[in-house]
């Protein structure tokens, strides 16, 4: 059996890890670190090795004004801050994608795997709530519109 087929990290547990920084939907080193089982230094040292594959729109690290709102905006404990010393790095879809090729154990394969899957049905519900939202707006009009034409009538 493949490894994918052994996680078990339901999907709120990835969901919950992805934040909204710099609009922009992102997963921080440390999290990414904890699905992998990886120390977070091991996966920040692999990425420094190869800042060339993490152009800023697959890779950033939060500016220090940023880390702060975010920990502030989490109320963080003194104990979720461990590790936290420094502004994470913090990765997009494409970073996550990325990091697979770096990061070549059959979980992290497999935890990558699941993560883009989360990613895409999010885009997708994304979408879908999009396409209801733009049908129901032009019902309203059309049926604002008809009763305009009917003031007018009379």
């Amino acid at each position: 059996m493949k490894e994918e087929e052994h996680l078990l990290i339901p999907d709120e547990i990835i969901t919950n890890k992805i934040y909204l920084i710099r609009n922009q939907k992102v997963m921080l080193d440390r999290d990414l670190a904890e699905l992998y089982q990886v120390e977070t230094k091991q996966l920040k040292r692999q990425v420094r090795r190869n800042l060339n594959r993490f152009p800023d729109d697959f890779m950033f690290e939060l500016t220090k004004n940023e880390f702060e709102n975010w920990r502030s905006q989490f109320g963080t404990s003194n104990s979720e801050k461990m590790g936290l010393r420094y502004a994470p790095m913090v990765f997009t879809e494409q970073g996550v994608a990325m990091l697979s090729s770096l990061l070549n154990s059959d979980r992290a394969i497999a935890v990558n795997i699941k993560i883009i899957r989360i990613f895409s049905k999010m885009r997708e519900l994304l979408s879908d709530n999009l396409s209801l939202e733009i049908e129901e707006i032009k019902k309203k009009v059309t049926h604002q519109s008809k009763n305009i034409e009917l003031v007018f009538s009379y």
